[in-house]
């Protein structure tokens, strides 16, 4: 099916650092087209137009799963155009360089564990680990419109019961005890994310930081990827170039309260561009 809506696009989407399995495929008469893999589900998408993206899906399964998960029902063009008209000349450009990314609404266990992963790694490195623990750990599937064999995410349950040196041989590093104490803390209870959920992003960021290997950085990304508080901020090594470069450490945030988070994907995407990655 076909979704017209503004401010949509899915190469944007997948290379702004929010998910990481989201994977470019053979391109369609031109259009960029990803496989997506998220929910347990294999999912294709081309951009036919900039407001027109084919969905390879039913409008049932779409309206049940993919319109809440691309934020669909969210008017991002009211934030673009209050930057691209705003005072801010760096935002003013990243809006309207960065203007089809959406904070998408990702399973949140599955971006806790993404997350302390992405800890001193690059995109690619992530994205490379995170496919080897899914096809270790996750259940095997086949889609059956495509017939794409893929790997779902692994449970709490099975990352709780992982053994250390396994996971460490499929690249997670010093971050293999974090990934089993992060699950374990899923499945007793320590973290209850329909409850972080509901809670506000400061309460959200300080139950997260109480688990160990989350620290204030991965906090706000859970919390703004995981749990849809889009007033997190999360400051990696783009941010702090953003940061540093064009605001000499002065950007006041509190601006842009209630949706930072989106503010932070623009800037995080054209300072990359910027720099030539």
């Amino acid at each position: 099916m076909q979704v017209h809506n503004q401010n949509f696009n899915i190469k944007q989407i997948a290379d702004s650092g929010q998910c990481f399995r989201m994977n470019r495929i053979e391109d369609k008469d031109g259009c960029d087209s990803y496989g997506l893999i998220a929910f347990g589900r294999y999912l294709e998408l081309t951009q036919i137009e900039e407001d027109i993206v084919e969905i390879d899906c039913t409008e049932k399964e779409y309206n049940e799963v993919w319109k809440d998960y691309f934020d669909l029902n969210y008017d991002y063009s009211i934030i673009v155009d209050s930057l691209e008209y705003g005072a801010d000349l760096f935002l003013k450009d990243a809006a309207c360089y960065g203007k089809g990314i959406r904070i998408l609404k990702q399973a949140p266990f599955e971006a806790t564990i993404s997350f302390i992963i992405s800890q001193n790694k690059n995109i690619p490195a992530i994205r490379s680990c995170i496919e080897a623990i899914c096809k270790h750990y996750g259940e095997k599937k086949i889609c059956e419109k495509s017939g794409k064999e893929y790997h779902s995410f692994p449970t709490p349950q099975v990352l709780s019961q992982a053994i250390k040196e396994d996971l460490r041989a499929l690249k997670t590093g010093y971050r293999d005890e974090y990934i089993i104490r992060a699950a374990q803390a899923v499945v007793n209870e320590d973290i209850k994310f329909e409850a972080l959920m509901k809670c506000t992003f400061v309460e959200a960021v300080k139950k997260l930081k109480g688990i160990h290997g989350i620290g204030e950085k991965v906090a706000n990304c859970i919390a703004l990827y995981g749990l849809h508080h889009i007033e997190g901020f999360p400051v990696d090594v783009w941010i702090r170039k953003v940061l540093e470069e064009v605001y000499q450490n002065n950007f006041n945030k509190e601006l842009y309260t209630g949706y930072a988070g989106i503010v932070q994907q623009y800037m995080f995407y054209y300072m990359r561009h910027l720099k030539g990655v």
